[in-house]
């Protein structure tokens, strides 16, 4: 389907996007640099139960909770309630620690800048991961 500029408009369904395992869970990648938007998006399940160190040092993630329940920890100590209904945006180099609910799969949908290449994952075993 092309839009008003004559330009194809992108259409993708879960059953058939690029899906990776991240370490702590799933990202499901809807839209990535190949498709040439300037972000990405994705639909990132986080087990229950685990803890992740994160950081991007490479880019800016702003993420948007549809599902479950989690804790955003920053790296000062400052502790945040994950919920649905509710949005968090890190810069560059922010380092944080996200933890699921024992007893639910935190749910989140992330746009990236600049976008994911696509193949990027987690090394959960350093102090902060990043990509």
């Amino acid at each position: 389907m092309q839009d008003e500029k004559g330009t194809e408009m992108l259409i993708k369904k879960l059953g058939s996007v690029k899906t990776v395992d991240w370490g702590n869970g799933l990202s499901r990648r809807f839209l990535l640099d190949s498709d040439d938007v300037g972000y990405s998006v994705t639909d990132t399940l986080v087990l229950a139960g685990t803890s992740s160190n994160l950081q991007y040092r490479d880019h800016v993630e702003t993420c948007y909770c549809i599902a479950g329940r989690g804790q955003l920890v920053e790296e000062d100590g400052t502790s945040h309630t994950i919920e649905p209904g509710t949005m968090y945006s890190l810069n560059e180099n922010d380092a944080h620690t996200l933890t699921a609910s024992p007893s639910e799969d935190l749910r989140l949908v992330c746009v990236f800048v600049p976008p994911l290449r696509g193949n990027e994952i987690h090394d959960l075993g350093s102090e902060y991961s990043t990509y």
